[in-house]
């Protein structure tokens, strides 16, 4: 009997290993430019409003909105066989970026808010994905 697939992983980069050790701790952090305000993701050497190369990585909030998502019901690999259908959502997040990830706890709805949680893996690595928030009159 051979052992299962692992679920492929992350390659960190020079600009992206402070996010993924952030993940590692079920933190999420983006990088920031206090020479122009703007918060960015994914991760770069230079800010893409003002082109400053003195980033800053900060804590986000981890909250924000579904800006569209889709239902997968073909895994994108044959390790993730078991986990469709499963939503993946752009989220914009609070502080002005969009990243793209899992939803989770219910169905989806654009303009939902979300929390990000991390998937902690037996790899070491973390993923973080996006848990909808209970909100008021939410139908």
């Amino acid at each position: 009997m051979s052992a299962p697939a692992a679920y492929p992983a992350p390659r960190p980069t020079a600009e992206s290993a402070p996010f993924w050790e952030a993940a590692r701790e079920g933190r999420l952090v983006l990088q920031y430019c206090p020479a122009c305000g703007r918060w960015q993701f994914y991760p770069r050497p230079f800010c893409t409003e003002c082109l400053s190369e003195a980033l800053e990585w900060r804590a986000a909030s981890g909250q924000g909105r579904i800006h569209s998502f889709t239902i997968c019901h073909i895994p994108a690999h044959p390790v993730f066989a078991d986990r469709v259908p499963c939503a993946m959502g752009f989220i914009d997040l609070d502080e002005g970026v969009r990243m793209l990830g899992e939803v989770v706890g219910g169905a989806p709805r654009i303009g939902a808010r979300v929390a990000v949680e991390f998937e902690h893996r037996e790899d070491g690595t973390s993923l973080p994905r996006w848990r909808l928030l209970e909100e008021e009159g939410a139908a």
